[in-house]
């Protein structure tokens, strides 16, 4: 599979190089793609945001809260029919604001929100152990629900459906799924107890 990852700060360089080294080819920016090195990864190309975009069948949506809109911008109208997975994070908890102006934008293509409740240490400590941690995985849409699911597989996660596009509010800053690092096998009591919390 062809991955571009835009943004290529911890999150996004780390999942950059796990795809790598599950056999996707990826291509890999940020703001300021000239800074980024990846010399170790031979399937890992450094190409600007809109190039980036470009290369990608799946896009990896990981900058900053602060830079996504400028990012958004920049791959205006590239993204069509391709999968966007969103790992972006609003600075304001409840910032439905936020997540919609991203989702006007991801019309474009087939949008999911995935690898986004807890930070890249985490992610690292329990990548490929028993028991797997779970990637919940919120979409409309089959195409990205598959494809996120696929790469959360790749990757040594266990990737569990946790509703539609609104159910992000349930993994984002402020909601309860927000740096819960969830077993699979508790990940359907946690994901009821999450709607109870904050129902949809």
């Amino acid at each position: 599979m062809r991955i571009g990852v835009i943004g290529a700060g911890r999150m996004g360089g780390t999942l950059a190089r796990w795809c790598a080294e599950s056999g996707h080819d990826v291509a890999v920016t940020s703001r300021h793609p000239e800074r980024l090195h990846f010399e170790d990864e031979a399937s890992v190309q450094v190409l600007s945001i809109p190039q980036a975009a470009t290369f990608g069948d799946v896009v990896i949506f990981s900058p900053n809260w602060s830079s996504a809109f400028e990012a958004l911008e920049q791959t205006r109208g590239l993204l069509a029919d391709k999968v966007i997975i969103d790992v972006t994070n609003p600075d304001i908890p409840d910032d439905i604001s936020g997540l919609e102006a991203l989702m006007d934008r991801a019309h474009e293509g087939h949008w999911a929100k995935a690898f986004n409740t807890v930070p890249a240490d985490v992610l690292s400590r329990r990548r490929g152990h028993d028991p797997l941690m779970t990637e919940f995985v919120c979409t409309d849409d089959r195409d990205a629900r598959q494809a996120a699911a696929q790469i959360i597989r790749d990757l040594g996660f266990a990737p569990v459906y946790a509703g539609g596009a609104h159910a992000a509010l349930l993994t984002e800053t402020g909601g309860p799924l927000q740096m819960r690092e969830v077993d699979v096998k508790d990940a359907t009591d946690v994901l009821a107890e999450a709607m109870t919390i904050r129902p949809l």
